[in-house]
């Protein structure tokens, strides 16, 4: 049941099933996941969210037979004195309306609360699953998200600081976060990464959430940084942007050069035209 809300969701999303890998060489790549144990973190915080929603609609249901009980108790009590009385009341059950309609829209609820336990398993189960960290020699790239994808990739090149977050909730499943900061974005984010004016998640920072292995990904990250920079290399991006020395000097330079000399040329025909 579970594999196919998982291959239709993924359908109607039209989210790939893998990131392609960032710039590193092919022998670098690592692969990272979620731990198990976020699974178990992400099931109770679901199994919560039920009993509260179950236990609010049985509370509500509870107040409105009491008030139900309440209107019918006032309504056949009135009726009696009428009837004593000689009268007739018209519509008694329009006294009854108000409770009878909170309570079909509460029975309506229960269906929907009913109706999305399993859609809602699935996606704490997606969420748990759709989660790739892969870092290589020169770049990492960070996927998460179902319907609302967020992908990054941060190079070694701009990285600032690599830090562990971990709460007490974390430390009791043995899971924590590898926050990643690259130039630039420390002095808009909170410790988790996301901006503090609510806009979400920002491109300078990065994290790796919910890994057993917290200290080897950032041992790991580090060594490839720290080996990166020894070697004397950027972004490689970066690198090609530059231009290129000649003999003569900088490429940017001659090319100058040499628009002057077409413009004194071009200046000289016109002259002579005239």
């Amino acid at each position: 049941m579970f594999e196919l809300l998982k291959a239709l969701a993924l359908r109607i999303a039209r989210v790939p099933p893998e990131p392609h890998p960032p710039a590193g060489s092919p022998g670098s790549i690592r692969i990272f996941r979620a731990a198990p144990n976020y699974w178990k973190y992400l099931l109770v915080t679901w199994g919560v969210k039920q009993v509260a929603g179950a236990f609010a609609i049985v509370f509500f249901l509870s107040i409105t037979a009491t008030w139900q009980t309440a209107v019918d108790s006032v309504v056949s009590k009135d009726q009696q004195t009428e009837t004593r009385r000689g009268r007739r009341r018209l519509k008694p059950e329009i006294e009854r309306l108000a409770p009878s309609a909170i309570h079909t829209l509460e029975l309506i609820g229960l269906g929907f609360f009913l109706l999305q336990m399993p859609f809602s398993l699935a996606a704490a189960r997606l969420n748990y699953e759709m989660r790739w960290y892969i870092v290589t020699d020169r770049s990492l790239r960070l996927r998460e998200g179902i319907f609302g994808v967020r992908e990054m990739t941060l190079t070694y090149a701009n990285v600032q600081n690599i830090a562990i977050q971990q709460g007490p909730l974390q430390r009791l499943l043995g899971i924590a976060d590898v926050v990643v900061r690259t130039a630039g974005g420390g002095g808009t984010t909170d410790k988790h990464g996301h901006d503090r004016h609510g806009t979400g998640a920002t491109m300078h920072t990065g994290t790796l959430r919910a890994v057993d292995n917290a200290e080897q990904v950032r041992d790991l990250i580090l060594d490839r940084l720290r080996r990166l920079r020894d070697a004397g290399l950027g972004d490689p991006d970066d690198r090609h942007a530059q231009p290129r020395k000649t003999a003569e000097g900088d490429s940017a330079e001659t090319l100058r050069a040499a628009a002057r000399e077409l413009l004194d040329e071009a200046r000289t025909l016109r002259a002579l035209g005239k």
